[in-house]
C-alpha cells in the first residue's frame, strides 16, 4: 500500500530515518497520515500559488475585452465568472479527499480525484484536457515573456529615436534566455519547494498591474483626454464591421472566462497544505483570497484601461505601447511581467513533470537512472541540491521543446485561446460539479441537481462560443504567418 501511495505522488519523498521509524511519536510528528513527510503549506503559500497562476499578463489585455463588450456586459461578465470560478473551486477542494472531504483518502492529482469519484473514460478525458492545457500554457508563457523582454528594448528605442521609429527587435534570443532560466528552475524537485518562487511572482504581478493601473489613471487625469466609450463597446460601422463585432465579442468573453481558471493546478496546490486545519477549508479560504484579489485588479485594470483608451484599447497596453512615457516605468513593468512569467511557468509545468516522472518510476522502479538522487553541493552557500539524472534530462528536454515550438509558432497565443476553450468547461466546471453530485449523493432531478446542471450547460455554451472566436482568429493569423520573421 505504501508503495502505491508513493507511486501516486508527483515526486519522490525522502525516506524516513531508522530513528524516526523506531520512535512512533517522532514519526507521527514528521509524517502525515499518508506516510509522507509532513506538508508545510499555509494559507499564504496557497494564495500566492493561486495568484501566480491566475493573474497573468492577460490582465493588461482586459481593457481590450471590455472595449469589445462595453460598460454593461464587460464588468458583468467579469463578476459572473469570478463567482463561478470561486464556487466550482470550493467543490473541487472538497473532492481532494474521498469519500469524505475531511477524513477520506488523499488524492494527489486532478486525474486521481476524477478516478476516485467518477472513474471510467472520464479519467482519460480529464488527463487530456488538463495536461494539454498545461503544455499549451507553458508554450504561451514562453512567447509572452519574450514579448515583454522585447518591449523593454523597443521602449528604449522609441525614447531615443522617437515614437514613429520602426524599432524592430527579434523575439527569438529572448525566448532562448527565458528557456535557459527555466532549465535551471525546472530542477526544483516539486511543488512543495516552489513557494518562494510563487511569492516573488505574485509580488511582480501586483507590481505591473499597479503600474498599468496608475498609468491609466494618469492618462485619464491628463488634459485634452477625449476617447469614445459606450454601453455596448465598439461601434459597428465605425470601429468594426458586423462580423468583427461578433467574433471579437466571442473572444472577449472567452478571454475573461479563461482569465480566472486555475483548476488545472488546484489539487496540486492543495496537496502542499499542512493539516490541521482541514485542507479543504484552507483551500477554500485561499481560493477566496486569490479570486477576490484577482477580481479587484481585473475590474480596475479593465475598466480604467477602457476609460483611458476607449474603443481603440490595445491588446496589451504595456507591450502594445498604449504608453510610451515614462519609458523607465514601462521598462520596469515589462521586467516585472517577465519575472512573473518565470514563476508562473513553473507553477504550470510542475504537474507535467510530476506526471511523467510518476509513470516512469512505476514502469521502471529498479532503474537507477530514474530513481537515484545525487547530492550536489552548491558553491558559496554550502547547501546540498538533490539532482536526479532522469529529472535533469527530461525537464531540460521539455523546456527546450516548448521554446522551439514557441519560436516556430509565434501566433500560438491565439491557439492557446482554443486550448483554453477546450479545457475550461471540463476542468473548471463539468468535473467539479459532477464530482460534487457524486460525493454528496444529490438526488437526480432535485432542485440542487437541476440548477447545477443549468450552470454546467451555460458554461458549455460559453466554451463553444469562445472556441468559435478563437478558431476564427487563428485562421486569420495563419494566413499572414511567416516563420521566424522579426517583429
Amino acid at each position: 500500500m505504501a508503495k502505491e501511495l508513493k507511486e501516486s505522488s508527483m515526486y519522490i519523498e525522502p525516506k524516513p530515518t531508522t530513528e524516526a521509524l523506531e520512535n512512533g511519536e517522532e514519526a507521527s510528528k514528521n509524517f502525515d497520515d499518508d506516510g509522507r513527510v509532513r506538508r508545510t503549506g499555509t494559507l499564504l503559500t496557497a494564495s500566492a500559488h493561486i495568484i501566480t497562476a491566475v493573474i497573468g499578463s492577460g490582465v493588461l489585455s482586459l481593457a481590450w475585452a471590455i472595449a469589445q463588450l462595453g460598460w454593461v456586459v464587460g464588468p458583468s461578465v467579469l463578476f459572473a465568472f469570478s463567482v463561478i470560478t470561486y464556487f466550482t473551486s470550493t467543490l473541487l477542494a472538497d473532492s481532494y479527499r474521498s469519500p469524505g472531504p475531511v477524513h477520506g483518502t488523499r488524492n494527489y492529482t486532478y486525474m486521481d480525484v476524477v478516478r476516485s469519484h467518477l472513474g471510467g473514460y472520464k479519467v482519460q478525458l480529464c488527463g487530456l484536457a488538463q495536461y494539454g492545457n498545461l503544455v499549451g500554457v507553458t508554450i504561451g508563457y514562453t512567447i509572452t515573456a519574450s514579448i515583454s523582454m522585447v518591449a523593454v528594448k523597443r521602449s528604449n528605442c522609441f525614447h531615443k529615436e522617437g515614437h514613429g521609429a520602426k524599432c524592430s527587435v527579434s523575439n527569438y534570443p529572448f525566448m532562448a534566455i527565458f528557456a535557459a532560466i527555466q532549465i535551471i528552475l525546472s530542477q526544483i524537485p516539486n511543488f512543495h519547494e516552489l513557494s518562494w518562487l510563487s511569492i516573488v511572482a505574485a509580488v511582480m504581478s501586483f507590481a505591473y498591474s499597479s503600474i498599468g493601473l496608475a498609468l491609466s489613471i494618469a492618462k485619464l487625469a491628463g488634459g485634452g483626454h477625449h476617447v469614445r466609450t459606450s454601453l455596448t463597446g465598439t461601434t459597428v460601422g465605425v470601429d468594426v464591421t458586423g462580423p468583427e463585432k461578433v467574433w471579437r465579442s466571442f473572444q472577449a468573453i472567452g478571454d475573461i472566462a479563461f482569465a480566472y481558471a486555475y483548476s488545472t493546478v488546484l489539487i496540486e496546490i492543495q496537496d502542499t497544505l499542512k493539516s490541521p486545519p482541514p485542507e479543504n477549508k484552507v483551500m477554500k479560504k485561499a481560493s477566496f483570497v486569490g479570486v477576490s484579489t484577482t477580481t479587484i485588479f481585473y475590474v480596475l485594470c479593465g475598466c480604467l484601461g477602457y476609460a483611458a483608451f476607449g474603443n481603440n484599447a490595445p491588446g496589451n497596453f504595456l507591450t502594445g505601447f498604449g504608453f510610451y512615457e515614462p519609458f523607465w516605468l514601462i521598462d520596469f513593468a515589462n521586467v516585472c511581467i517577465a519575472i512573473h512569467l518565470v514563476g508562473a511557468y513553473q507553477v504550470f509545468a510542475q504537474p507535467i513533470f510530476g506526471f511523467v516522472e510518476k509513470l516512469c518510476r512505476r514502469k521502471w522502479p529498479e532503474n537507477k537512472f530514474i530513481t537515484k538522487e545525487h547530492a550536489v553541493k552548491i558553491p558559496l552557500c554550502g547547501a546540498n541540491l538533490k539532482i536526479n539524472s532522469f529529472r535533469l534530462v527530461w525537464r531540460t528536454s521539455y523546456v527546450i521543446v516548448t521554446a522551439v515550438v514557441a519560436m516556430i509558432f509565434p501566433f500560438f497565443n491565439d491557439f492557446l485561446g482554443l486550448i483554453g476553450a477546450a479545457s475550461f468547461y471540463p476542468l473548471t466546471v463539468y468535473f467539479p460539479i459532477e464530482m460534487h453530485i457524486a460525493q454528496t449523493k444529490i438526488p437526480k432531478y432535485s432542485f440542487t441537481w437541476i440548477w447545477l446542471k443549468i450552470l454546467s450547460w451555460a458554461c458549455l455554451v460559453v466554451s463553444l462560443v469562445a472556441a468559435a472566436g478563437s478558431i476564427q482568429g487563428l485562421a486569420h493569423d495563419v494566413k499572414a504567418y511567416k516563420p521566424f520573421k522579426t517583429q
